[in-house]
């Protein structure tokens, strides 16, 4: 009989090739250009698609289509909150107009009143500057280029951040996954070296039982191999064992790939629990049952970690 594993999970990363991403991140990025400031910040938490919800000032939110479309070229998964402020103006962007007739009609008012009732002159500029509709600000026409190209700077920046955080995140992940994966592969040899002996068994208990029910009398002994051969075909797990054996092959490859990978491990996982529990359904040994519990624990610890990939 083989013995159960001791759990230890094997770490067998190598070099810096492990592109997977964690769906959770932060960048901040901040641009001073042309007398403006923009400060960018961008987060993220999981999601199963992408789902971009950008705050920006009202002034620029004609920008919003270039915003997405920039963060998109580098996000493809991930609940991604952008928050974007203009800190300082250029104060060229913004114009003031006095409307002169308005000020003589009510300077004239104002000195009529004075003269009529005698009354002190302190007529200032801050005092017609109060007149509702005497000063008119407006903004200038602006470089719609120039913001962008600054707008532009302060994303870039805050997504290399961003990015950077997420491969961090992401090569924790993969370790990981990675070192579940190693020790699996372990268990299902286990269940693999175990499973010949099952017939074995079988055939040896089934003697057992029927000479100790018929005693003396002789045993059929091609109803017993037909029995023994109905067992063996209704336990056996080699195609189970041999695509479990592919699906943790593919999950280490795609952990290398350089591209967004978390549905592919999703499904992939799937897969892993349909064999797992088809060799479970099937097993009538202890030890493996043993064994295939182990395994779906850990299958289910990697499907939790694969909800943060992106």
């Amino acid at each position: 009989m083989c013995p159960m594993l001791k759990y230890k999970v094997v770490y067998n990363m190598q070099g810096d090739g492990f592109m997977i991403k964690s769906m959770t991140g932060y960048g901040r990025g901040e641009v001073e250009e042309f007398g403006r400031n923009f400060t960018v910040e961008i987060k993220s938490v999981n999601h199963r698609y992408s789902d971009i919800s950008i705050k920006l000032p009202r002034q620029i939110s004609y920008l919003e289509d270039k915003i997405k479309k920039q963060i998109m070229q580098h996000i493809s998964r991930g609940k991604i909150d952008v928050y974007i402020m203009q800190n300082k103006f250029n104060a060229e962007d913004i114009s003031v107009t006095v409307d002169d007739s308005l000020a003589m009609s009510y300077l004239k008012a104002l000195y009529e009143l004075r003269d009529k009732f005698n009354l002190k002159d302190d007529i200032t500029v801050s005092t017609v500057s109060r007149v509702p509709d005497l000063l008119t600000v407006s903004k200038a026409d602006e470089d719609s280029d120039e913001i962008w190209g600054t707008l532009s700077k302060a994303i870039d920046m805050a997504l290399n951040e961003f990015i950077e955080m997420r491969e961090r995140e992401g090569r924790k992940l993969a370790e990981d996954i990675e070192g579940r994966v190693q020790y699996i592969k372990a268990v299902v040899k286990n269940i693999e070296d175990r499973s010949p002996y099952v017939v074995e068994e079988y055939r040896s208990k089934l003697e057992e039982r029927i000479n100790e029910i018929l005693k003396d009398v002789c045993i059929d002994e091609n109803r017993l191999a037909t029995e023994i051969a109905i067992f063996a075909d209704k336990s056996n797990i080699t195609e189970e064992i041999v695509r479990l054996y592919s699906h943790l092959d593919q999950t280490a490859i795609i952990l290398k790939a350089d591209e967004p990978s978390g549905r592919k491990l999703d499904f992939l996982v799937q897969e892993m629990n349909r064999e797992i529990n088809t060799i479970g359904s099937k097993a009538s040994d202890l030890s493996i049952t043993k064994n295939v519990v182990e395994v779906k624990g850990e299958i289910e610890k990697i499907r939790e970690q694969i909800q943060n990939i992106e």
